[in-house]
């Protein structure tokens, strides 16, 4: 960062940032820290007038490609969150509700993989009923309001069995490459999606958005690269499979077409992929930088961003969590996923896709399991069923740490990524050498104009950041300079936030505020910008004074210096921290929220009219409904702003619980139920053998070894499932590898990795309640060469290994159901 000491404060160029309309006159220590962004002339990507993209559908809404830089909808800028989740991996029941989340969770865009293998697994047989059921899936994407981007391959990857390729397939000679024999296949199989697909097309009238081509494909030469992909697309559109936009992995050094698809981009927290089994070195999606390849991704090396010179910085394969390994079992938190969410869009990047948004689980296979394994790829070995991937939506519809703290960010970008979209981004001229680099304040800023957004990141997974003590920022922008805070602050190890600067409140000024914007709603004339601060930095707010008629703030401080009207002293919470009226009459309100409460924050639009609730409980709605769910009784409560036109109405029965700030309360009343659980080891585990290795990793137990296993039998009462929206087994345990079977049937699988194994067993009630179920545990060498956190590994006995199951329990969810109109 560049780094401004005391002594040289008083240069001409500082003395002219005094004198700046824009720039409030700040006291300085020698020992402040004022990290400097020259957002004057931000870097400028490479225009491409080329990009054969865009489309309009039949109500006249348009999506397309704006000065290669950001998309548009309606001709205005569009920063859209997109989430994956695989339908063939989620029981078709619940597709509906968990759909309901991801629009809850902020996300406009479902991205999801079309497996070939799930489909046509043995050849000539196709199979689109139930969980693969893609026309449904689609339909209820489009009643929801969402819309989707279509992975159709043929390649996947995916952590599938061949990457998605049937068995058969991969008999028939060359794949991935102008093959005709292998084209021949394709044909027909992108035109059996054609066929699920027919109407739902963005140009019908339907949801589908776009279609990514391929999957981290790196191949070049004649009948590959460009020429392949070039082909497929030709072939997907000749099948009926077209939209406004079409993208490539654009991560590796891809050969892809010019103009004909746009190269998205990808950061996870961790890569269950590696062969290490040490942690992984600081990774460089926390810090900011105006590259979009950093070689992490994995692929073949590249050392430039040619591939994406006059694209827009989209997104596919942002890290919403991490899938585990057997050989590689990391534990991902929720600020790992949130933070690189921070860092990706303070760089740049105009479309955030999460992989994965919803976790899931493996189909039955008719002829093997589907999941990728040594035995098949050669690489290593997932779990036979489960792909939880540690996602905000886990794989039972478990909102993880994940949903809520990205929830705030989706927030943001759904009211304010139009305004993002367009700005772009700029970076202090000393930044970090790499990931490891302690000394530095993590920063960019994002700007048009005048007006701009602050990020700064001071998380980095597994390896904390220091304190940053007496930091400021100053932005240059092209009319002036602004400075903030008006005093230096400590920035917190583990922080991270985005701050407006310049931003335009319905009329009033706001120069900065040292808050994280959320969202809006309007109250009769009055529009309520709501923020929440972070923990250990106070909260301001700094007002252009020529714009304001009046102010005030009932428990805040109002002081005015040279122009400016400062508001500070602000004690975060559900009321209003001021009400301000612009010079043109319009009226404007801020409220700055705790961090907890912007997590349980939830916006839906009831009868025609934004509302904000807030909530503990687990919230989505479903049309003029508010669905609760919480696993404790006392959860089950909300509040509401503005107030609704009549009393909500539910069973069990609401009762008001009076204001809370400028939000009306309400509970429910419900007793808690005790589900009791009757469990008992059945057999103890049999000495285990060296685990074995394979090419480059551990290979996972087979089949066969769990009958060596540790077992434990459970039973469950017959109607423990009667009034609860779910029940979730709760199971403690230390060893290798466990598994959930009804009688020879595996219900799902866990490698252990040190946290609580939970199933969600509403999708088991035929086969749960009432007959045993059996959990078998295949013991953990203290010698087995795995990878799990330090934290996570257990205490070995002097046998040294391990298969304990330590306590069974079951957690009732609760659900109630709320009528808003």
């Amino acid at each position: 960062m560049n780094r401004v000491p005391a002594p040289a404060k008083l240069t001409i160029a500082a003395i002219l940032a005094l004198l700046s309309p824009l720039s409030p006159v700040l006291a300085q220590s020698p020992s402040d820290d004022v990290v400097v962004i020259d957002a004057s002339k931000p870097a400028v990507t490479r225009e491409t007038s080329d990009l054969r993209m865009g489309g309009i559908s039949p109500a006249g809404e348009e999506i397309g490609v704006r000065d290669s830089r950001y998309l548009t909808l309606d001709g205005k800028p569009w920063l859209p969150v997109m989430g994956e989740f695989h339908f063939s991996r989620y029981p078709e029941p619940y597709w509906d509700e968990e759909l309901s989340k991801m629009k809850a969770g902020g996300v406009q865009v479902v991205a999801t993989y079309v497996f070939w293998i799930h489909h046509e697994e043995v050849e000539g047989r196709f199979d689109w009923s139930g969980r693969r059921d893609l026309r449904r899936f689609l339909q209820l994407c489009q009643g929801h309001g969402l819309r989707v981007l279509l992975r159709v391959g043929p390649w996947c990857h995916g952590e599938v069995r061949n990457g998605g390729f049937p068995d058969w397939l991969l008999s028939k000679g060359a794949t991935r490459r102008n093959a005709p024999r292998y084209l021949a296949h394709v044909r027909r199989y992108f035109g059996q999606i054609g066929e699920q697909v027919k109407g739902l097309l963005w140009k019908d009238g339907g949801p589908i958005i776009g279609v990514q081509i391929e999957n981290e494909y790196y191949a070049k030469g004649p009948e590959a690269g460009k020429a392949h992909i070039s082909e497929l697309k030709a072939i997907a559109r000749e099948s009926g499979i077209e939209a406004p936009l079409y993208t490539v992995t654009g991560w590796g050094d891809p050969d892809f077409p010019a103009g004909e698809v746009m190269p998205v981009f990808g950061g996870y927290p961790d890569n269950f992929w590696e062969s290490t089994l040490a942690d992984m070195p600081p990774s460089g999606f926390y810090i900011f930088e105006g590259r979009r390849d950093n070689g992490e991704m994995g692929g073949p090396s590249t050392s430039t961003d040619t591939a994406a010179a006059g694209y827009p910085y989209l997104m596919a394969e942002a890290g919403g969590g991490m899938q585990v390994a057997y050989h590689r079992r990391p534990v991902i938190h929720g600020d790992d996923v949130a933070a690189i969410a921070l860092t990706r869009l303070g760089s740049g990047a105009n479309l955030y896709g999460y992989y994965m948004y919803h976790g899931g689980a493996n189909p039955e296979g008719k002829l093997t399991t589907l999941q990728e394994s040594v035995a098949k790829d050669q690489v290593y070995d997932l779990p036979t069923v489960s792909y939880d991937f540690q996602a905000p939506l886990g794989q039972f519809g478990v909102m993880n740490p994940a949903f809520r703290l990205t929830k705030m960010l989706h927030q943001f970008l759904n009211d304010f990524g139009p305004d993002l979209a367009p700005m772009r981004p700029s970076f202090p001229k000393l930044m970090p050498a790499d990931a490891s680099d302690r000394g530095l304040v993590r920063a960019a800023a994002r700007s048009q104009g005048d007006r701009g957004f602050l990020f700064v990141n001071n998380y980095q997974r597994g390896y904390p950041l220091p304190d940053h003590d007496r930091v400021q920022f100053q932005l240059r922008f092209p009319s002036g300079s602004v400075r903030l805070p008006r005093d230096p602050i400590q920035i917190p190890s583990g922080a991270y936030f985005i701050w407006p600067v310049g931003l335009d409140l319905e009329g009033a000024e706001l120069k900065y505020a040292t808050a994280q914007l959320l969202t809006k709603v309007r109250d009769r004339d009055e529009e309520y910008y709501f923020f929440f601060a972070q923990p250990g930095i106070r909260p301001e707010f700094a007002f252009e004074e020529g714009t304001l008629l009046s102010i005030h703030a009932d428990r805040a401080a109002i002081s005015r210096r040279e122009g400016t009207v400062y508001v500070s002293g602000i004690a975060p919470g559900s009321g209003a921290a001021l009400h301000a009226q612009t010079k043109s009459g319009r009226k404007v309100a801020a409220v700055v929220l705790t961090r907890q409460q912007a997590q349980d924050l939830w916006k839906a639009r009831i009868a025609g009219r934004d509302h904000v609730f807030l909530s503990p409980a687990d919230v989505f709605f479903d049309a003029a409904r508010l669905h609760l769910r919480a696993r404790e009784v006392g959860r089950l409560r909300f509040s509401v702003f503005p107030a609704l036109g009549q009393a909500p109405s539910a069973s069990p029965a609401l009762r008001p619980t009076g204001p809370d700030g400028l939000f009306a309360g309400y509970a429910a009343a419900m007793t808690p139920k005790r589900v009791p659980v009757q469990w008992e080891r059945i057999r103890a585990a049999a000495p285990s053998s060296p685990v074995k290795m394979g090419r480059y990793n551990a290979i996972a137990p087979a089949d066969q070894d769990f009958d060596r296993a540790g077992a434990w039998r459970i039973l469950l009462p017959a109607h423990a499932l009667d009034g609860l929206s779910d029940l979730f087994l709760r199971i403690g345990y230390a060893g290798d590898v466990g598994r959930l079977y009804a009688g020879r049937h595996l219900l799902t699988d866990d490698f252990y990795k040190g946290t609580p194994w939970e199933v969600g067993l509403k999708r088991f009630a035929a086969e749960a309640f009432g007959t045993p179920l059996e959990v078998r545990v295949m013991p953990l060498r203290q010698d087995a060469p795995i990878y799990m956190p330090r934290s996570s590994r257990p205490a070995f006995p002097r046998s040294g290994e391990t298969a304990e199951v330590f306590t069974v329990t079951a957690q009732p969810e609760y659900e109630v159901t709320v009528g808003l109109e």
